[in-house]
């Protein structure tokens, strides 16, 4: 018992080292930097100026939350049909859905420059018929449209996975009690899928939140949300402090959110099925 309780810390070591190194430690030098001047004195001031950036904190909520529904709308009906597919035919989709996980987020946010550009591959292609160029760029469409694509693929794969793994006995026993394939889908398969909806959701929701790089290069500067507001405290107006502040914030909301979200989807009577 001693010996295999030894072997467990030893296991174990690791991930608690990797833990604190890269979770409690940047948690609390946060924390430290929110709560401090630059003379490292004790103050309130950091959080007293949040206030400023209510209505950043708001927007960037609202663009999150949009990105996030957009993402689960695209996803739920194709991890759906997914899941009803060959095993050999669902494995080639999963790998074609991480494919682009692969590349670079820059290189992946970049790209959709030229494609949306004025002179990009959409604009060409309606400049053929004598139509714009439209302002597909530097708006809040872009902005969405980058977080969405980016992120798609972590809503995809914890539905697809959760729906692939059901017990295909309940669908047949609703079938077989008169169901049609809607009924089906609205009793059956969405209450057992809501743990991964509740993943996906989250899984997107956070970066959608906090990113600053897609506002940057497909909004043009012209929508700053707080990831933006924190970088420019970091790399443009070096006050560590009102950055690690409304860092310190922003985590807060999204664990809030996160908890809310968490408490409706476990009270889905837990992912049964409903009568």
């Amino acid at each position: 018992m001693k010996r295999s309780s030894l072997t467990s810390k030893i296991l174990n070591a690791p991930y608690i080292l990797w833990a604190v190194l890269f979770i409690i430690a940047p948690l609390i030098m946060v924390l430290y930097y929110a709560l401090t001047d630059r003379s490292g004195a004790f103050t309130w001031d950091n959080i007293t100026q949040i206030n400023d950036y209510a209505s950043t904190f708001i927007l960037s909520i609202g663009y999150g939350a949009v990105a996030t529904l957009i993402s689960l709308v695209i996803a739920y009906p194709f991890a759906y049909f997914l899941a009803q597919t060959k095993v050999s035919f669902q494995r080639m989709s999963v790998m074609l859905v991480m494919l682009p996980m692969w590349m670079s987020f820059l290189i992946r946010t970049y790209s959709w420059i030229t494609i949306l550009g004025d002179s990009g591959v959409i604009n060409r292609f309606l400049g053929i018929f004598g139509i714009g160029p439209l302002p597909l760029l530097n708006n809040a469409g872009a902005v969405i449209l980058g977080m969405v694509y980016n992120f798609l693929p972590y809503m995809i794969l914890p539905i697809y996975t959760v729906m692939s793994k059901m017990d295909r006995s309940l669908i047949e026993a609703a079938e077989d009690l008169g169901c049609g394939r809607m009924q089906c889908i609205r009793k059956v398969v969405f209450p057992l899928s809501v743990p991964g909806i509740a993943s996906g959701f989250t899984m997107v929701f956070v970066p959608s939140v906090s990113t600053f790089y897609i506002t940057q290069k497909l909004g043009g500067g012209k929508i700053n949300l707080i990831g933006d507001v924190i970088e420019g405290q970091f790399q443009v107006a070096n006050n560590f402090n009102l950055g690690a502040s409304l860092s310190l914030v922003l985590m807060i909301m999204i664990i809030i959110c996160l908890a809310i979200l968490n408490y409706f989807a476990d009270s889905d009577d837990d992912g049964g099925v409903l009568v």
